[in-house]
């Protein structure tokens, strides 16, 4: 039997590893501020069931999914999660800065026993990844975050991003010295955000007259 969440059949074994990891992020977060405690009421809905509807935007076949600003895990550890069960050969990396969320989640990949390597670096230090697909959940504005993504997503690979009611604007912006391939897709858990893929990402170049 399977469990409807965020817009994906996930198995009940896959719902359970949810579960937990959502207790993990109750259990750490008076300690190390993994999210805002405001939020750990709607823990489910605002992180969990957010993050989730972003793997439905994967490409079919990946081998390497690379989550940058992982913080308390959203969405990478969820990624890995789904991950686990529909692509079992590939790999998962989260990059952190902050040395007590990386240790979070170590902690979390040992104990739900996820394919899964933390850098704790700072993204733009980080060694160069050649990801199939570069993940982000409220990290920065969009131009800010492109030049992280390409340093770590291969040519053909593709960014799946979560953004807020900005994200047009954001968009605009990085234009202006970017060039991209873009989707967007309606949240299902707010109405204000948007989910983006991003393909062919490249750095426009500026001709002088």
């Amino acid at each position: 039997m399977t469990v409807a969440i965020g817009g994906q059949n996930v198995s009940r074994e896959t719902y359970a590893e949810l579960q937990s990891f959502a207790a993990l992020v109750q259990k750490w977060t008076p300690r190390i501020n993994l999210i805002s405690k405001a939020s750990i009421p709607a823990l489910w809905d605002r992180h969990i069931v957010d993050s989730v509807q972003l793997y439905g935007l994967a490409p079919a076949t990946y081998e390497k999914w690379v989550d940058i600003g992982s913080g308390g895990g959203f969405p990478g550890i969820v990624m890995a999660i789904l991950g686990k069960v529909e692509q079992p050969a590939a790999s998962f990396t989260l990059i952190e800065s902050d040395q007590r969320k990386a240790s979070f989640l170590r902690t979390a990949a040992r104990e739900l026993s996820l394919p899964v390597t933390v850098i704790a670096e700072r993204i733009e230090d980080a060694p160069q990844q050649g990801a199939d697909i570069v993940s982000a959940r409220a990290l920065t504005a969009l131009s800010g975050l492109l030049p992280l993504i390409q340093r770590h997503l291969k040519p053909t690979g593709v960014a799946l991003l979560h953004k807020g009611q900005r994200y047009q604007a954001e968009v605009a912006e990085a234009r202006q010295s970017w060039g991209f391939d873009l989707a967007d897709y309606p949240s299902i858990t707010d109405p204000d955000a948007r989910l983006l893929t991003l393909k062919r990402i490249h750095r426009d170049q500026i001709t002088s007259s």
